[in-house]
């Protein structure tokens, strides 16, 4: 069974400095039939102003990946990591018993564009941790690469949940498969570009929900970049 979620059906807040775009609850958007898919609790389609971002904040029990699209975001935290990651770079924090941290727009000119994705951990209470791994554009042509697991198998960063996260680029030609275990869910974001999956057309910010589907097919590419989180129920 499949669900197709416009990506115009999402929830918006524009701050001015933040342009977001929720596909589940978050803040002050609260749709009750939109609070989760298995785990995977939060998207957030974020484009940040030149020198702006979030200030100091704490979390817990949460695992926080964050993906870059474009620009760079300069991140500091309570764990004393600070980076700046980029187009290509997979970062994951454990909040577990607790963390803070900022994240700002690197650039002072520039907007920064990302996904913050947070997906409810297997065990409350673990300790705070911080990985950063980078995937190039070449490891994700045309295929779907993991970039974090579970166990952090084929070099993925490692997360505190049964659940993967795979990113393809697809362009004209180009196919891949999935199958997806019995029991599993599937959930597919399309972060800009456009393909098919299974034989439905998405757009940038469109996602598919699918449950009792034994394979995916990713199709039809135009200059698609695509998230797929393979999650349990």
């Amino acid at each position: 069974m499949m669900q197709l979620r416009k990506a115009n059906e999402r929830g918006h807040a524009n701050h001015g400095w933040l342009d977001s775009y929720h596909s589940f609850s978050f803040a002050d958007y609260h749709d009750p039939k939109h609070m989760g898919f298995g785990p995977l609790r939060v998207i957030n389609e974020d484009w940040i102003e030149g020198g702006q971002g979030f200030g100091t904040h704490g979390h817990r029990d949460m695992e926080i990946i964050t993906y870059v699209l474009e620009g760079e975001l300069a991140h500091k935290d309570s764990m004393g990591n600070g980076s700046v990651i980029r187009p290509g770079d997979v970062q994951r924090m454990s909040a577990g018993t607790g963390v803070r941290h900022s994240e700002f727009n690197h650039s002072q000119t520039g907007t920064a564009h990302l996904l913050q994705i947070w997906i409810m951990p297997d065990q409350a209470g673990v300790t705070p941790s911080y990985e950063e791994k980078r995937f190039s554009d070449a490891d994700k042509q045309g295929r779907l690469r993991i970039v974090a697991s579970a166990d952090g198998r084929e070099g993925s960063v490692r997360m505190h949940q049964d659940a993967a996260l795979y990113a393809g680029l697809f362009d004209g030609t180009e196919q891949a498969s999935f199958d997806l275990a019995p029991g599993r869910l599937a959930y597919v974001h399309v972060a800009r570009g456009k393909l098919s999956v299974n034989g439905q057309p998405l757009e940038a910010g469109d996602a598919l929900k699918l449950h009792a589907e034994d394979k995916l097919s990713f199709s039809d590419g135009d200059k698609a970049e695509v998230l797929l989180f393979d999650l349990p129920q």
